[in-house]
């Protein structure tokens, strides 16, 4: 485990360790087994960035569920949202009647997981939750706040587990955030 890294022309430093995200997961695949107790669940994972820990989580999910996927995008290289939320790759299984669970791996402003919810509005789910390894509660400006959340975070840039940094530190085992200078 490294204490710093450097992606691009940026340094993070570490913030999460693989200890503390696979508590988060353990505790959020029991939330969810115990509140769809009986009911018709699909996870729906954002990608790119939910790849590890919808994988992690679904592993950890002992019951019968559907997965699909969604990938949609809002930062285009940066380390601020831009804004805008542009739908990449539509679901391809249908919803209706069942319950949607989103995973995201962090929910900051909200606009992406209020475009997903509104998309999938028109295909009459039973219900639609989130779920999110990682929110920034100080950045959310959304409708629709996640229902299970992993840890709150302060409202600064990381990467690792799934979250990058122009493409680069999604496979790192650990959350880094961007030091400051």
């Amino acid at each position: 485990m490294r204490k710093e890294i450097i992606l691009h022309d940026k340094t993070f430093k570490l913030y999460i360790d693989e200890y503390e995200i696979q508590k988060c997961i353990d505790k959020l695949a029991f939330e969810l087994m115990n509140y769809y107790t009986n009911k018709q669940v699909i996870l729906l994972p954002v990608l790119n960035g939910s790849f590890m820990f919808a994988s992690d989580l679904m592993k950890q999910i002992i019951r019968d569920l559907e997965v699909s996927f969604v990938k949609v995008s809002s930062y285009k290289g940066n380390t601020q949202t831009s804004g805008r939320v542009d739908e990449l790759i539509g679901l391809n299984t249908s919803v209706q009647g069942k319950h949607v669970v989103i995973l995201e791996d962090i929910v900051d402003t909200g606009i992406t997981v209020d475009k997903v919810i509104s998309l999938l509005s028109t295909d009459n789910p039973a219900s639609v939750e989130v779920c999110t390894l990682l929110f920034k509660p100080t950045a959310f400006l959304g409708k629709n706040p996640p229902r299970f959340v992993g840890r709150a975070i302060e409202n600064k840039f990381v990467v690792g587990y799934g979250l990058d940094y122009n493409e680069m530190g999604r496979n790192l085992k650990e959350i880094y955030q961007l030091k400051e200078e």
